[in-house]
């Protein structure tokens, strides 16, 4: 292998007062070659992002470097003055952001955003930048470059502002390139694309890449050598295969062991009874045009038939545009679907009114995607549990002794419960979400990517809690996921859409053993790593 391009050496960076702990970062060594890509893993607060932050030297003002060296390409880039470091970003190290929706300018078309990279670091003519843009968009595979380049960053699909991302952090070829989980919040077939390019960039450019995920399936898919780091501290480090298949500290094993295999556990006996059934359920947006001309016509859900049995798990997956998310706000009421019936205990949820639906909101509840933004800040965890029943008519204090006795039925401690949402990490943040769908007792709970973002243990406890609770209080679940491994792990029953339309339906373990449809083929092969939980322990 080459020389290392970049060394960590020693690296400390303390906290400011008041921190859960003195140092994010506490005497961390490592290193990556030109055309290597080493993974750093970890869960949040591992300190994984701070250290690519120390790299760039993009630190917050309250946070310091007070110990090691930084070494990239023989200088130090702790001692390195600003303005040389404004030269070296983008230039010859480039990041690609966790979320290329809040790292792009809104007000600004992605070809802009691209060349203004260009503009700053080189004397290119404005055509030859235009021409550079196009062939960058080209090299990343987004379909028709000229188009995204006049796009606006909410035009373009969550892979395609990745694919910006990757392509603007490539336009100067530099010789690092740092991705803080790039792939976390997309689905599996973007994800193995996004992978892929990566790989291939890396390998044509002879790029060096240090990879940030908390996600070993991608560790598995893409890694050359993988640094596991734990409380600002690298506990293991060496070459993929050997720390993937033969992990030496508690900590990789019990990562390692929280990915969910793909395939099901052996079915469960279901119930006869029928708790929720769609039939031909329908919704179309209509975007655009003045006048009635050049109007978009979206079929988001397309004549969608479901039966969810009382007690058990419905999965709906697919990738993002696929219509599973619009399919659960039609469920829950949030959007009117434009036909079909939602027949809830017999009851057809889809010709009920606004005020009908507030009066029945107890029989049906839902735990959205980021619990973060569901999450009032401005009111303590309690109060937002037990905001619920007492609207429906609880005494205050019933309500909020209830809501208390909630947070130990989800495993957070009920002294924490006059804390505020920022206050929780976002594991802690989703069980206050679900705490606050339980406390109306609902029949059924409808589940928005409740998963996504979080960490594999903390979504390992997530699940672990959810079937807990099906099995204790008798839940029925929609469980809305673009996770394979998850839904083969919680759902009794899985739907794959695609397009707005349920191609394959049926058990777990039938649809995801035996898959007829060529989608569901090709989402099941496009899981990062494969079924790694099984081919790690051999």
């Amino acid at each position: 292998m080459s020389e290392p391009i970049l060394t960590v050496d020693r690296l400390s960076v303390r906290l400011p007062k008041g921190a859960d702990r003195t140092h994010a970062i506490s005497e961390l060594s490592l290193s990556v070659a030109e055309n290597e890509i080493v993974c750093i893993v970890g869960e949040s607060g591992s300190g994984k992002s701070m250290m690519a932050n120390a790299v760039m030297r993009l630190l917050p003002d309250n946070v310091s470097i007070d110990g090691g060296r930084i070494l990239f390409a023989g200088r130090d880039l702790c001692t390195t003055p600003a303005a040389d470091m404004r030269r070296i970003r983008g230039a010859e190290i480039a990041m690609v952001f966790q979320e290329p929706m809040t790292a792009l300018n809104p007000l600004r078309t992605i070809g802009d955003q691209i060349g203004e990279v260009l503009e700053i670091h080189t004397d290119l003519s404005k055509a030859e930048i235009k021409s550079r843009v196009l062939a960058l968009l080209t090299d990343v595979h987004i379909p028709d470059p000229p188009r995204a380049a006049k796009a606006y960053p909410h035009e373009l699909s969550g892979g395609q502002r990745q694919r910006a991302m990757i392509a603007m952090a490539l336009a100067l070829d530099p010789k690092l390139l740092i991705a803080d989980e790039p792939t976390t919040a997309l689905d599996v077939t973007t994800q193995a694309q996004i992978l892929k390019l990566i790989r291939e960039l890396q390998q044509r450019r002879k790029t060096a890449v240090l990879f940030i995920t908390h996600d070993f399936g991608v560790v598995a898919e893409i890694a050359d050598r993988v640094v596991v780091m734990q409380h600002g501290v690298v506990v293991e480090q060496g070459p993929a295969r050997d720390v993937l298949r033969k992990p030496q500290h508690a900590y990789t094993q019990q990562l390692i062991a929280a990915v969910p295999p793909v395939a099901a556990p052996p079915a469960r006996q279901l119930s006869d009874e029928t708790i929720l059934a769609l039939s031909g359920v329908a919704k179309t947006y209509r975007t655009g045009g003045f006048l009635g001309r050049g109007v978009r016509v979206t079929h988001a859900v397309k004549d969608v038939s479901l039966m969810l049995p009382k007690g058990a798990t419905l999965g709906i997956v697919g990738e993002s545009g696929s219509g599973k998310s619009t399919l659960a706000r039609c469920i829950i009421r949030l959007i009117d679907p434009d036909a079909g019936s939602i027949l809830l205990q017999g009851e057809d949820w889809a010709k009920l009114s606004r005020n009908d639906i507030r009066q029945r909101t107890q029989r049906m509840q839902m735990v959205f995607q980021d619990p973060f933004a569901s999450l009032n800040p401005r009111r303590k965890a309690v109060d937002l549990v037990a905001q619920g029943p007492i609207i429906h008519g609880t005494p205050r204090d019933q309500a909020l002794r209830e809501a208390r006795e909630l947070f130990s039925l989800v495993g957070l401690d009920p002294s924490a419960a006059d804390r505020f949402p920022h206050e929780f990490s976002g594991g802690q943040r989703q069980r206050i979400g679900l705490a606050r769908a339980l406390a109306l007792k609902p029949a059924v709970l409808v589940a928005d990517e409740p998963v996504s973002a979080l960490d594999v243990s903390v979504q390992a406890q997530v699940l672990k809690l959810l079937t807990g609770l099906r099995e204790r209080l008798g839940l029925s679940i929609v469980f809305i996921t673009h996770d394979l491994r998850v839904a083969a792990q919680i759902c009794d029953l899985v739907a794959v859409m695609k397009d707005g339309v349920v191609v394959e339906h049926g058990l777990t373990r039938d649809v995801f053993g035996h898959p007829q449809h060529p989608y569901t083929q090709a989402l099941l092969e496009a899981i990062p790593g494969g079924d790694f939980a099984r081919t790690a322990a051999t």
